[in-house]
């Protein structure tokens, strides 16, 4: 699964988009400086996100929407279309 598809299923989850998610992050006082297990268990235990879909939300909140391009292009199963995630919702992705 890649790491955009991650956040998609998160969002079909939940009903919130990568974007909403960092908003409510900020609301609770999370940045940058956050560890990043504070995060993990909010998401796990108020969204009820498992534990790998949970660490790709922690990435965006934490770290913002850039990737390692090290499995961009590559045509494998985990494989993002770009280094830079979607945050604005699923059915709006230009590169689906």
């Amino acid at each position: 699964m890649s790491f955009q598809a991650y956040l998609d299923k998160v969002e079909t989850q939940t009903g919130l988009t990568p974007r909403q998610f960092i908003a409510l992050a900020k609301e609770k006082g999370f940045d940058e400086t956050t560890k990043s297990t504070v995060v993990l268990n909010w998401l796990k235990e108020e969204y009820s996100l498992g534990h790998g879909h949970a660490q790709a939300m922690v990435h965006v909140i934490l770290k913002g929407p850039k990737i390692s391009d090290k499995h961009v292009g590559t045509g494998g199963t985990h494989a993002d279309a770009s280094d830079t995630l979607w945050l604005d919702g699923k059915d709006s992705n230009p590169n689906p």
